[in-house]
């Protein structure tokens, strides 16, 4: 069976595009990974588009091999990847909204980004002076008798994001969920043409808010791979301290706004005061409570001073002291666990067909981990375990985050041992030729992947993909047979971004 790097040498290779390769190819040999990809032996990580131009980024799970293959489209069509491969189908319904790259074959047309209030069509592409086409969104059909639908939402009760549910239900029980989003789509990949360094990792950071340190961390990594420019190592180290603070405040909420919709308020209150403790540390230590805008290309603008050290110290003695407790108050309180054990149950063959990331693939026994498959530095220097599960439940998905909120709690003592001294950031080289590189790293979510191609300083393409994009159509598998009100748990505990798949 031909390997990811024979398949690359049937193409073109492209030359200034690091770290992993990228080849040109023929249709042949993008049908070919396309079938690859339908058999299970190879996982779709990213499609996206240019004007005359379909790129996909592929990984073998055995190897952890990576590449990107592209496939000219000089009349903006190409063999669909999504009629074989069903996670590519809503990334080639949102190729074509924004560039009018046609997908044929795709089995599911409908538009996805383009809700037809942009007064015009393909603004990335062809740039259409005319509005979409405005005849109601087609969901898909059930039949069977006594069927009803429930429509809930794109506005919800609470301040959240906007999301379209479309429930068909017979009784309480759900026959079929069907998701419409877009509602927040910001046209962040068209803000980035033409930006320089500084202002595109700005607009990275903000493509998910509660991922700003995943997706500045990403953006500033393949803008390094493809400027070739080295980091300070205690910007390196710096980074991962502040991914896994991220991540700790992160999982911490999750944990208790999941035992929250189970009418469990009392965990919700203690792992919330738990999760603003992270927050204030890290507002404390580094300006910013979020940490937004502190990763950038050749480092971190923020360094770590003796007392803010002192702060993260404090802050994670506190959370060693409550956790357990909360973690013990879960696990014996029937009640809860009444609610969350054998709901909501993905299936480990289809994590692994959609190469689903974070807490969801683990507790449903795909192991992928970006920190410890692609070892990127200091990962690759840290001692810690990535916690896995095979039943595929809403309790599983709890127990992945208590213990990777203690193989953070780990990962930051030891960076707080050994952080190096030195330099925390270097000036960005400019290029004049342009430059291609990609980047993917472990969010709280999942795996966080980033395109770019830099030419003369600025930003000529970057597609950023969040794990949302193959975790939410899982969603609508797992609520299948359950009954309406154990939605909300099940999505609070996928707790699926809008914002950053409505790019």
């Amino acid at each position: 069976m031909p390997s990811l790097i024979d398949l690359l040498l049937e193409g073109r290779e492209i030359p200034q595009h690091g770290p992993w390769p990228r080849a040109v190819v023929d249709v042949s040999v993008w049908k070919f990974a396309a079938s690859e990809l339908a058999h299970g032996r190879w996982s779709l990580l990213g499609l996206w588009g240019e004007p005359s131009a379909v790129h996909m980024a592929i990984m073998d799970g055995h190897t952890s091999e990576i590449a990107a293959v592209s496939l000219d489209c000089p009349d903006r069509s190409y063999p669909s990847v999504g009629k074989h491969h069903p996670p590519a189908l809503r990334l080639e319904r949102a190729a074509n909204d924004l560039f009018g790259l046609s997908a044929e074959g795709l089995p599911d047309t409908r538009p996805w980004l383009d809700h037809g209030h942009w007064g015009l069509r393909y603004p990335l592409g062809a740039r259409v002076d005319e509005a979409s086409k405005t005849s109601p969104y087609r969901f898909l059909p059930a039949e069977g008798d006594g069927l009803h639908q429930i429509a809930v939402g794109p506005v919800h009760a609470g301040i959240i994001e906007p999301g379209h549910f479309r429930f068909t239900a017979s009784g309480e029980t759900v026959v079929r969920l069907e998701e419409r989003l877009g509602y927040t789509h910001k046209g962040i990949e068209g803000l980035m043409i033409g930006a320089d360094l500084e202002r595109a990792v700005q607009l990275a950071g903000r493509v998910s808010g509660d991922s700003t340190v995943a997706y500045a961390y990403a953006f500033s990594r393949a803008a390094e791979a493809a400027l070739e420019l080295s980091v300070p190592d205690r910007a390196v180290w710096l980074r991962a301290m502040l991914a896994e603070l991220e991540r700790l405040a992160n999982h911490l909420g999750d944990i208790g706004a999941i035992c929250n919709d189970a009418s469990f308020t009392l965990m919700h209150a203690h792992c919330g005061v738990l999760r603003e403790s992270v927050l204030r540390a890290s507002n404390a230590a580094f300006g910013h409570r979020l940490l937004r805008d502190i990763i950038v290309p050749g480092g971190v603008t923020r360094d770590l001073d003796d007392e803010g050290r002192e702060i993260i110290r404090a802050t994670l003695d506190n959370i060693r002291l409550r956790f357990p407790a909360l973690v013990e108050l879960y696990d014996n309180t029937a009640s809860l666990q009444d609610r969350t054990v054998d709901t909501g149950v993905l299936k480990p063959a289809l994590a692994k067909q959609y190469a689903a990331g974070g807490f969801i693939g683990r507790a449903s026994g795909r192991s992928f981990d970006a920190r410890r498959a692609l070892a990127y530095p200091p990962y690759d220097g840290l001692r810690f375990e990535v916690p896995v599960l095979s039943e595929g439940d809403v309790n599983a998905r709890v127990w992945i985050r208590v213990r990777e909120v203690e193989q953070s709690l780990s990962m930051i003592d030891q960076i707080l041992d050994r952080l190096p001294e030195g330099p925390s950031g270097r000036d960005a080289v400019h290029r004049r030729e342009p430059r291609e590189g990609m980047a993917m790293v472990e969010g709280f979510r999942g795996d966080v992947l980033v395109w770019l191609r830099l030419r003369d300083g600025r930003v000529e393409r970057c597609h950023l993909r969040d794990p949302s994009w193959f975790q939410w159509p899982l969603l609508e598998a797992v609520i299948e047979d359950n009954i309406v009100a154990d939605f909300p748990l099940c999505n609070k505990s996928f707790n699926c971004t809008y914002s950053g798949q409505d790019l």
